[in-house]
């Protein structure tokens, strides 16, 4: 868990301090991280940054109202990248974000 940085204070604070609505959040971001690394992977192979850059995005804010450190600044590297037009970081960091995903998986 370390290497997500999560900070669960945050998170739970985000969710009113309701472990019930945390666990639902974090479920949803499961699923949303899934697709968002896909539409990623999708956009990178096609050379399509407009594509790369919104599954970053979307990554990014997620992560960030979930206080998961380590997801959302690898996101915003992505997006930084593809947002002036290159796929770079996303090529390089798109395992990164499988690894993390698998992190996430077992919260």
């Amino acid at each position: 868990m370390n290497v997500l940085r999560w900070d669960k204070k945050f998170a739970l604070e985000q969710a009113a301090d309701d472990t019930e609505l945390l666990e639902e959040l974090l479920d949803i971001f499961k699923d949303s991280l899934r697709s968002d690394i896909n539409i990623i992977e999708e956009g990178t192979l096609a050379g399509d940054t407009a594509k790369v850059c919104s599954g970053a995005h979307s990554i990014k804010g997620a992560a960030a109202s979930l206080g998961i450190l380590a997801i959302n600044e690898v996101a915003m590297k992505i997006e930084e990248d593809s947002r002036a037009g290159g796929l770079t970081q996303a090529e390089q960091l798109l395992p990164k974000l499988r690894t993390l995903l698998a992190e996430v998986q077992k919260m």
